[in-house]
């Protein structure tokens, strides 16, 4: 690594990256351990006045909690779409009628649905405008490289500036450049599928039903935004995705029109179309010498259960708790203890969501007619146990073991 400038800034914490994760971390951090816990965060798009990511994400009931705690919920509520109800089909593409398996009432509590969607970019512009009310450093730039010492981390910046931290976080997404340049490698592999996503009007109001089709080349997600619109989140073999991406827009209608069906009226394409590849991948170490990984840097999942992001804010809960536990103790933030906690608590629920989504995709995305029955089968036996159910989305809304105060909506 290049050796750093003797001449640098101070900070107790250095975040790379300015996704939900990065900065919901400095804001929890800076409520919770107050102005003396200085906390700087770096990424490019920090440019940007305002956040440009046309996609949105669902929201866990866990998740929410945890931007209610942190006082940011209330600036985007208006942008939120509650999900009040989820159905599951399995069908061949080629169906006429696409009967409901699986359906989901869209409660944890009363009055309180399981999750909420919300447009990326209302979510990463209040998170932006609370970071600043509270005083975190924010900066248009990279984490280009870092040394250790005894007591703290050097990290150079991509404007040539050194920052001495007690620790630096990876938020730096899938292709994190902080996690490569600590060595940790990671473990996985890719799909042989895209996720296209884009967001569509309709002429009928949505009801705040997100409906999810299995068909033969993956999950066909119908998820409502505020108004007569969903986001579509819409898997296929990569190669037909590429394809798909690339028509003229009177024939990608045409085919998204096959797979949505009628049943909201009218349909109209109104958000970029852009197709993502998809796959599992995790990290061998979600920490390293002062240094862990949040977010997309840790781990990357099939998005079949929409679980992604609400991952990543589960990391940015646990690791929150872990350092503000030990700062009031008077402990280094940064230490060993600390990240070790931090690691205990995520790797295993990181490698079963893991795991279950691959299977689920395994399952699901194949054109088996004896795996169809099968897993009709199962859904259907699901749908009369509402024991079950409520087992899935407890699981679903973030509920389930060890669960931090964060995501309990408790302040740190």
């Amino acid at each position: 690594m290049n050796k750093p400038s003797s001449v640098y800034q101070r900070a107790e914490l250095v975040i790379g990256g300015a996704g939900f994760a990065g900065l919901a971390l400095a804001i929890a951090l800076r409520q919770g351990l107050g102005e003396a816990f200085t906390v700087t965060v770096i990424d490019p798009g920090l440019a940007h006045a305002q956040s440009k990511d046309p996609r949105a994400s669902a929201i866990a009931a866990a998740a929410r909690r945890l931007f209610e705690a942190i006082e940011v919920w209330d600036a985007v509520a208006e942008n939120a779409q509650p999900i009040f109800d989820m159905v599951v089909t399995d069908s061949k593409f080629d169906d006429a009628v696409r009967p409901t398996f699986l359906a989901f009432g869209g409660e944890v509590e009363e009055g309180e649905p399981f999750a909420h969607m919300v447009e990326n970019r209302h979510l990463v512009d209040a998170l932006v405008a609370k970071a600043k009310e509270l005083g975190v450093g924010l900066r248009a730039g990279a984490v280009a490289d870092f040394e250790t010492g005894d007591n703290s981390i050097k990290v150079s910046l991509s404007d040539s500036e050194t920052i001495s931290a007690r620790l630096l976080v990876g938020a730096d997404g899938a292709h994190s450049l902080i996690r490569d340049r600590a060595g940790i490698s990671t473990h996985g592999w890719s799909y042989a599928q895209s996720a296209i996503v884009t967001t569509v009007a309709h002429e009928r109001e949505h009801a705040g039903r997100a409906e999810e089709h299995f068909l033969p080349a993956g999950p066909f997600a119908i998820l409502p935004l505020t108004g007569r619109r969903c986001s579509i989140v819409w898997t296929e073999d990569a190669r037909e995705a590429e394809r798909i991406v690339a028509l003229p827009d009177t024939e990608f209608h045409a085919e998204l029109e096959k797979r949505f069906g009628l049943q909201l009226g009218e349909l109209k394409v109104i958000g970029p179309r852009r197709a993502f590849p998809l796959g599992l991948f995790t990290a061998r170490q979600f920490i390293g010498e002062r240094l862990a990984l949040v977010g997309d840097a840790a781990h990357i999942i099939h998005p079949i259960a929409g679980q992604g992001l609400n991952m990543g804010l589960r990391d940015v809960a646990a690791l929150a708790e872990a350092i503000a536990d030990a700062a009031r103790l008077g402990l280094d933030p940064g230490g060993p203890d600390v990240l070790e906690r931090y690691q205990r608590w995520r790797r295993f629920d990181t490698m079963m969501m893991g795991v279950a989504t691959d299977g689920l995709n395994r399952l699901f995305s194949n054109h088996s007619d004896v795996l169809r029955l099968a897993r009709d089968i199962g859904l259907g036996l699901v749908e009369r146990m509402p024991a079950l159910k409520r087992m899935f989305i407890r699981e679903a809304a973030g509920f389930t073991g060890d669960v931090p105060k964060l995501l309990r909506g408790e302040a740190l």
